[in-house]
């Protein structure tokens, strides 16, 4: 009897010990199904999931086509912002049900102690930051897969998404078991939001009180190199990492867990997230300071030089993919010019300005190199015409510095270079110019000082891109030396032109 007894012993006491962890296992997949039937999770998860579909489905013509995956991959992290706040309540909500149906105390005489059931709270929001991952690495992939990407993604940018939705989650489950009440969530989240602003107010927006923030947007006016961009994304994604663990480890704590285990996670927590926090608040280093600095007034150190059609193209190694589009564009110019420009060599080169990282929107200079254009890091939509004023403008008036001082008719020959070969000129007339519109005065934007039209010119311009490419080209190839002089008058391209000339058509030199 005692061997009988001695052999069936051990099976009994495994079986205990794994009863505890699967009924943990099992909860939380409870409570990951019940929160999708909670209208704010749900409603949100559609909301993103179509939100990204749309976008990857439907995406716009313009530079959208030609993403950079040095910001693409920044573009995921706003989405998952609102799923992150669904959850942080839902989760409370659900974390209180006992308390608020007022069966907590039926619920604290079965085996499973109230830390396993907050584990479980905490594990059903796994699921939910899986998903998440899995929508931030499609719409990623989608971008890199297109024809027009460059540059480089970093994984620790694509993993802050994730991140915060696991980090709302489990502070919905830390709120619940310190401030018992379903009405401490609305009021967290209002408090949580209100001290960020009060911490960035009263630091004078230090660098590093911004990365206490989960998420820390930038909106940059343009793409700078991925090496040059200097975000702590890594610290960044291991502050966020450690804080997830912190909170977990910290409400199942609250919970009533009382182990060794409990306690050397809080402790290994707690140095992940202050690691973390000081490694992403050491600021811009003196090397990027210095290579922005290269790569802002002495780029040519920097890029890939490449010969096409006669003419030479510079850009970051990064962009080296383009110079056969930005050739197109000059051949196109160059085509429907005359005189020497039709076959004058171009410097093509790549600039940016880098010394205040993505936070910047300073100008870029214009170039006093005879017959340099510059180009942006941006490509598709308003930047290809933009790019094609500047070529013409280079053309007719020799230099970019020259180009941003014309005020007489060469305006006219300069524009109608820049629209008259694209599929719709018209529309790109309105694209170029700073109010979007086709009549009337109005800046003419370029990828280095804006040019202006007066409504003469405009009128002019307008009138040309109307008639047949072929018939204006041969007027201009014919007229091209008096088309280029200076203080030519808008009324004179016109006759030139073979257009009316348009009323009260003077110039602002002439002014």
């Amino acid at each position: 009897m005692s061997a009988v007894l001695e052999t069936t012993a051990p099976p009994v006491a495994r079986d205990e010990q794994r009863r505890p962890w699967a009924a943990v296992i099992a909860l939380a997949r409870f409570e990951a199904r019940q929160q999708l039937w909670f209208f704010p999770v749900f409603a949100t998860l559609l909301l993103y999931i179509g939100y990204t579909v749309w976008q990857l489905g439907f995406p716009n013509d313009g530079m959208d086509a030609f993403p950079a995956l040095q910001d693409a991959d920044r573009a995921t992290q706003s989405g998952p912002m609102l799923l992150g706040v669904a959850l942080f309540v839902c989760v409370n909500r659900a974390a209180l049900r006992d308390r608020r149906r007022g069966t907590d105390r039926q619920f604290d005489v079965l085996p499973m102690e109230l830390w396993r059931r907050t584990l479980a709270h905490v594990l059903s929001v796994v699921p939910y930051a899986a998903l998440t991952a899995l929508i931030v690495l499609g719409e990623f992939t989608w971008q890199a897969l297109r024809p027009g990407a460059v540059g480089h993604g970093s994984p620790a940018e694509l993993a802050v998404g994730p991140l915060y939705v696991l980090l709302s989650g489990t502070l919905g489950v830390l709120a619940a078991r310190l401030v018992p009440s379903s009405f401490a969530a609305p009021l967290l989240v209002l408090a949580l939001f209100t001290g960020s602003v009060l911490v960035s107010a009263g630091t004078g927006g230090a660098e590093w009180s911004r990365w206490l923030s989960p998420i820390v947007s930038e909106i940059s006016h343009d793409t700078l190199p991925s090496d040059l961009i200097g975000r702590p994304a890594a610290w960044h994604a291991l502050y966020l990492t450690g804080l997830v663990l912190l909170v977990a480890v910290g409400a199942v704590l609250a919970g009533g867990g009382r182990t060794r285990v409990l306690t050397a996670g809080l402790a290994g927590a707690l140095a992940l997230t202050l690691a973390g926090a000081v490694g992403q608040s050491g600021g811009v280093s003196p090397e990027l300071t210095a290579a922005r600095e290269r790569a802002s007034f002495s780029p040519e150190k920097e890029q890939t030089c490449v010969r096409e059609g006669g003419s030479t193209y510079c850009a970051f190694p990064e962009w080296t993919v383009r110079t056969g589009t930005w050739a197109g564009v000059v051949h196109e110019v160059q085509s429907l010019s005359g005189g020497t420009a039709h076959t004058q060599p171009l410097l093509v080169r790549q600039r940016i300005e880098a010394r205040y990282g993505l936070d910047g929107d300073a100008a870029i200079a214009p170039s006093t190199t005879p017959h340099q254009v510059t180009v942006g890091p941006a490509w598709g939509g308003n930047r290809v015409p933009e790019f094609s004023a500047a070529v013409a403008s280079v053309l007719v008036a020799g230099n970019e510095k020259a180009a941003g001082e014309l005020c007489d008719g060469r305006m006219v020959t300069v524009m109608w270079l820049a629209l008259s070969w694209q599929d719709h000129p018209m529309q790109s007339l309105r694209n170029v110019r700073l109010d979007d519109s086709v009549t009337g005065s109005a800046i003419v934007l370029a990828p280095t000082d804006p040019l202006s039209m007066t409504a003469a010119q405009t009128d002019v311009v307008r009138q040309l891109l109307g008639k047949g490419r072929d018939e204006v080209g041969a007027r201009v190839k014919a007229h091209w030396a008096e088309l280029t002089a200076p203080k030519l008058t808008t009324a004179r391209a016109a006759e030139l032109l073979g257009v009316p000339v348009p009323k009260g058509a003077m110039d602002k030199c002439e002014a």
